[in-house]
C-alpha cells in the first residue's frame, strides 16, 4: 500500500510503496488521464499528472530512493508457515512538493469524472479505484500533518464539483506556488499548506494575474499557452 508522509522540513511529501503499488498507480494514472489531445482543455493539467508518473517510473528503475520496511514476518511466523525469507520488503520512494501534489490530487477528480463517463467503465473499475486510493492517501497525509482546524478548512475542496473545474487551468501558476513555497522556512511551510490548497482551488487575484500574464505572453509570441514559462527558476537544491 502506498504511504505518504510530509518531509522533515515540510517542503513536500515522501511517497513510498513497493513495486506493485507503484506499477498499479503508474498504470492507473496513465489510463485515467487519457492520450495527448484526447481532452485538449486538460492537456496542461495532464502533463502535471504525468510528471508524477515520471517519478514513479524512475523510482521503479532504481533512480530515486529505496528503504527496507518490516513486512510483519518474524522467525516464529516463518517457522509456523514453513517459509524461509526476509523479514523486510523494499519500498521505493520519491518526494513531491506540496503545492504540486495538492494540484494533481485535486485535478484528478475531473479526470475521474471524464473517464467514468466512458461506456466501458463500471462502478468497480480498478483504474479509477487506484486513483481514488491515491487521493485518499493525500487526504490522510494532510490530516496527519495539519491541525484539526486547518484540515477542516480544506476538506471541502475534496468534494466532487462540476467536471470542468480544472479545464484550461493555467498550470504555470503552480510553478509560482511551488517556487514561493520552497523559499519559506519549515514553520512557514507547515502553516501554508492549507493556504496552498485554497489558492489552487479558489483561484484568487494571484491566479487571475498569472493567467493574464501567460495569455498575453502567448499572444505576443504566437504560441500555445502551454509553451510559456515564467522567468523564475526552481532552485537546484531543496531542503526537503
Amino acid at each position: 500500500m502506498i504511504q505518504m508522509k510530509s518531509t522533515k522540513n515540510h517542503a513536500g511529501v515522501t511517497i513510498s510503496g513497493d513495486i506493485y503499488d507503484f506499477e498499479e498507480l503508474y498504470d492507473a494514472l496513465h489510463t485515467v488521464v487519457g492520450e495527448e489531445g484526447e481532452r485538449i482543455d486538460y492537456d496542461g493539467v495532464r502533463i502535471r499528472v504525468l510528471a508524477i508518473c515520471y517519478d514513479l517510473r524512475h523510482a521503479m528503475m532504481g533512480n530515486r530512493q529505496a528503504v527496507n520496511v518490516p513486512n510483519g514476518l518474524d522467525r516464529d511466523r516463518m517457522r509456523y508457515i514453513g517459509l524461509v525469507g526476509s523479514d523486510h520488503n523494499v519500498y521505493y520512494q520519491f518526494e513531491v512538493l506540496w503545492p504540486e501534489l495538492l494540484f494533481v490530487s485535486l485535478s484528478l477528480t475531473d479526470f475521474l469524472v471524464l473517464y467514468e463517463r466512458g461506456k466501458t467503465v463500471h462502478t468497480w473499475d480498478p483504474e479509477a479505484a487506484a486513483v481514488r486510493k491515491f487521493q485518499a492517501g493525500v487526504a490522510k497525509c494532510l490530516q496527519e500533518t495539519l491541525t484539526e482546524k486547518k484540515f477542516a478548512t480544506i476538506k471541502k475542496y475534496f468534494n466532487s464539483r462540476l467536471y470542468d473545474d480544472y479545464a484550461n487551468y493555467t498550470t504555470q501558476y503552480i510553478d509560482k506556488l511551488n517556487i514561493g513555497f520552497i523559499k519559506m522556512d519549515k514553520d512557514k511551510r507547515l502553516n501554508n499548506i492549507s493556504i496552498m490548497a485554497k489558492r489552487i482551488a479558489e483561484r484568487d487575484h494571484r491566479y487571475i494575474q498569472a493567467q493574464a500574464e501567460v495569455s498575453e505572453a502567448a499572444a505576443y509570441h504566437g504560441v500555445s499557452q502551454y509553451e510559456i514559462r515564467f522567468d523564475e527558476e526552481y532552485p537546484t537544491d531543496i531542503e526537503w
